[in-house]
C-alpha cells in the first residue's frame, strides 16, 4: 500500500502543516484520525500524506481542488475545535502554508511501464 496520495493532473492546491508536538498526548491520535476521515468527506478533498518523527516534528500535506475547498475545511466547526485543542494542548508551534501545485511527476517501480 502506498502512502503517497493519488492526485489529479495539476493545477491543484496543497496545504502543508508543519508542527512540533507538546508532551500532552491526551486524545491527539483519536482526533487526528477523526480529522483525516472528516477531511476526506469534504468537497474538493484530494488526498493526504502525513509523517511524524520520534522527536514530535510532523508534516501533514493535504491536497485540494480549490482555495474555496481549503477555506471551507478551515472553517468547518469540528476542524475548528481540533485547531483550538491543538493550540491549547497538543502543539508547541506550527506553521501552515497553502501552495498551488503547478507540476508534479514521480516514479513507481510497481507500475507497468510497457
Amino acid at each position: 500500500m502506498s502512502h503517497i496520495a493519488k492526485t489529479p493532473n495539476p493545477p491543484y492546491y496543497a496545504v502543508i502543516f508543519s508542527s512540533e508536538r507538546s508532551e500532552d498526548d491526551n486524545g491527539y491520535e483519536v482526533m487526528g484520525e477523526k480529522m483525516v476521515k472528516l477531511a476526506s468527506d469534504q468537497p474538493g478533498f484530494l488526498g493526504v500524506e502525513s509523517v511524524r518523527d520520534k522527536n514530535g516534528f510532523g508534516l501533514t500535506i493535504s491536497y485540494w481542488e480549490s482555495t474555496e475547498a481549503i477555506q471551507n475545511w478551515k472553517e468547518h466547526s469540528l476542524h475548528q475545535l481540533a485547531q483550538q485543542k491543538g493550540k491549547a494542548q497538543w502543539y508547541l508551534r506550527y506553521k501552515t502554508r497553502v501552495c498551488r501545485v503547478e507540476r508534479d511527476y514521480g516514479f513507481d517501480r510497481n507500475e507497468d511501464l510497457s
